[in-house]
């Protein structure tokens, strides 16, 4: 394994890869962390965050359950024995305003903040986040992942 110094481009056109991707991420990432989800509708966002949180749960012998996608309640909560998982969808929030009621970065230290469509938030000061980039290629018959440069990330060549 390296650390990954640059922004790693990785091909998930296939679910498999995704799922391992998702796997080797959830290694790879601890409590404090927020990762933004960015990429347009049906690129595979969601679908990573529910390999991201069965695999969270699995290396903490959790029962793996159903991860649906928070779009209309804005946030779904899975919690672990010592680790809160918080995955927030702001696909429907109009304005910053509105993400006042859902507390997003108060008390972070104990959780992982996972945030699809993130673009809304503007003022945010912390070290821990991490963009993860979803998009096709020109023709829509590739999707590609690009993850934010990270000292803290490591990842396996493969995915390279």
């Amino acid at each position: 394994m390296h650390t990954a110094t640059k922004s790693s481009r990785i091909n998930i056109s296939e679910e498999g890869k995704t799922r391992s991707v998702a796997e080797i991420f959830s290694k790879n990432i601890k409590a404090g962390n927020i990762i933004f989800f960015k990429g347009e509708l049906g690129v595979g966002k969601t679908t990573f965050i529910k390999y991201l949180i069965n695999f969270l749960q699995k290396n903490n012998n959790q029962s793996l359950t159903e991860i649906p996608s928070p779009t209309f309640n804005l946030v779904n909560e899975y919690n672990l024995e010592r680790l809160v998982i918080k995955h927030y969808d702001l696909y429907r929030i109009n304005n910053e305003k509105e993400l006042i009621n859902l507390s997003i970065f108060e008390d972070i230290s104990d959780q992982i903040t996972l945030i699809e469509w993130p673009e809304i938030i503007k003022n945010y000061k912390t070290n821990n986040v991490i963009d993860l980039i979803f998009e096709y290629d020109e023709e829509y018959k590739k999707r590609f992942l690009t993850i934010s440069p990270s000292n803290r990330i490591s990842f396996i060549d493969e995915f390279k």
